[in-house]
């Protein structure tokens, strides 16, 4: 098995930070980083108190930079081979959402792992668009090239890893996540 790293994104997460961290960290990942891109709410004050009680690596930014920024400082802490990116607003995370975006990189069916919520799912007649949210992962040799891009982008950085891998032609795969739920 290669060595995979978490890495929680939080901006303003107050009420669901907790427990997106609990789930993660109880997890089999080597390592859990949360980067903290400049709340402004209680998010810090709850990393600071649960960072006693899990084992994780907290990285607090403290000027909002974006999401892309966020991403990138957390894989330029991590020596993991695979990087599994997870939201801080979701409610109802299991393993199994986690085992999804892993698994398929770890029996090498794919490149790049893209996890949809299944109730944000539009209707393909409608908008024949994929929709893509953060739920991901990857290789991180894959990604080391866009890095400084992803730090700095002002699209959405799921657009930016899709077009990246397609550029590549590199296998991605879209999977989703049955329970999923992106909090209000």
């Amino acid at each position: 098995m290669k060595k995979t790293s978490a890495i929680i994104c939080a901006y303003n997460n107050e009420s669901t930070i907790k427990d997106i961290v609990s789930t993660v960290c109880d997890y089999f990942f080597a390592e859990v980083i949360v980067v903290n891109d400049g709340s402004s709410d209680k998010t810090d004050i709850i990393l600071k108190q649960i960072n006693d009680f899990y084992n994780f690596k907290y990285i607090p930014l403290f000027e909002n930079k974006g999401k892309g920024h966020a991403m990138a400082i957390g894989i330029e802490n991590t020596n993991a081979e695979i990087i599994v990116f997870i939201d801080a607003d979701l409610s109802n995370l299991q393993d199994r959402h986690l085992a999804q975006l892993i698994m398929p990189l770890q029996y090498k069916e794919a490149d790049m792992v893209f996890g949809q919520a299944a109730e944000t799912l539009i209707d393909y007649k409608i908008n024949p668009c994929k929709s893509l949210i953060a739920e991901m992962s990857f290789f991180k040799k894959d990604i080391l090239p866009i890095l400084d891009d992803l730090k700095s982008t002002k699209i959405k950085v799921e657009t930016l890893h899709n077009s990246h891998y397609q550029y590549h032609q590199k296998r991605v795969k879209y999977v989703m996540l049955e329970g999923l739920k992106i909090a209000q």
